[in-house]
């Protein structure tokens, strides 16, 4: 598995990274277990969590399994609060989140949204101060656009404080956004990218078609809110192109969208979520393909828009 440097916090994270969003949710505790031990065997050594991934759940099933393994000297831990980012919210939240991971520190810990009720600045001084106390080793953002990313790092300059060293947005063949200004930011100032959804909540994975009923039981179903992303003309255009791309080359949707998500540039690492261990080596097959040349560029073509 490769490693690569998560921007200029000094860990070495692998370049596919655990995405824990099922664990407690969609699976129980034992096959979080078995995934989880799948994955760290296979060299997976970021985990990431957050509190409002089913109420805590997630971090209470991700904390036993890292107290029962005792692995936590091996693995790069990141998880978010979430919700109103006043300071007792956050520094509360963060005691909270160590005591469901049971440990006494976070290696990454994330603002999960941006929040406009909240004066970035107070939400900024609570980072620092658990960063002062030892209880967050690095900090980070999730879902912010790049206006949000430079707001918060010419706070840090004017302060003197630690600044954002990695942000966590969704990118695959349809959400492409961050190409345009995200990307190059974190690039200039040396920030880390932790890349999720690379399927698109499943979207890529071609059970959802043009004109037909969204199947019972399926993300989309349980989670309709991901409709208006993908569920667009750009959307299914993209799926079309990728069944012709398929049928030429013979890979699978899964294989042609993840493969094309684990060789982008200036990318860190990608999430990946499993319900299953097939799932994870979906994953690490993925990495292994090596996409033609000659399919980049019609790959590429599909950007939003176009």
């Amino acid at each position: 598995m490769e490693t690569r440097t998560l921007g200029t916090t000094g860990f070495k994270v692998s370049s596919i990274g655990m995405g824990c969003v099922t664990f407690g949710r969609e699976i129980d505790e034992a096959t979080s277990f078995e995934i989880m031990d799948y994955a760290r065997e296979r060299g997976i050594n970021l985990f990431d969590t957050a509190a409002a991934y089913h109420k805590g759940a997630s971090e209470s099933v991700l904390g036993r399994w890292i107290a029962e393994r005792n692995c936590r000297d091996d693995i790069v831990l990141a998880s978010k609060v979430n919700g109103v980012m006043t300071r007792d919210h956050v520094l509360q939240s963060a005691d909270e989140s160590l005591k469901r991971l049971q440990t006494d520190r976070i290696d990454l810990f994330q603002l999960h949204h941006w929040v406009n009720e909240t004066p970035l600045e107070e939400a900024l001084g609570a980072l620092q101060e658990l960063l002062d106390s030892g209880k967050i080793r690095a900090i980070g953002c999730s879902n912010w656009c790049a206006w949000q990313l430079s707001k918060a790092l010419i706070h840090a300059a004017r302060t003197n404080t630690q600044p954002i060293q990695s942000i966590q947005p969704p990118y695959n063949l349809v959400q492409r956004e961050i190409e345009a200004d995200v990307l190059p930011l974190c690039a200039d100032q040396h920030i880390g990218v932790i890349s999720y959804s690379p399927l698109g909540a499943g979207f890529l994975t071609g059970k959802y078609r043009r004109g037909q009923d969204v199947p019972k039981g399926t993300r989309f179903d349980v989670i309709p809110g991901h409709q208006p992303i993908y569920f667009t003309n750009r959307g299914y255009t993209v799926l079309d192109q990728l069944d012709q791309l398929s049928s030429e080359t013979g890979m699978s949707l899964v294989e042609l969208s993840l493969a094309w998500a684990l060789s982008r540039e200036n990318i860190t690492s990608v999430l990946v979520g499993a319900r299953n261990l097939a799932q994870v080596d979906q994953a690490f097959d993925s990495r292994c393909t090596e996409l033609p040349k000659d399919l980049f560029d019609p790959l590429d073509d599909m950007a939003p828009g176009k």
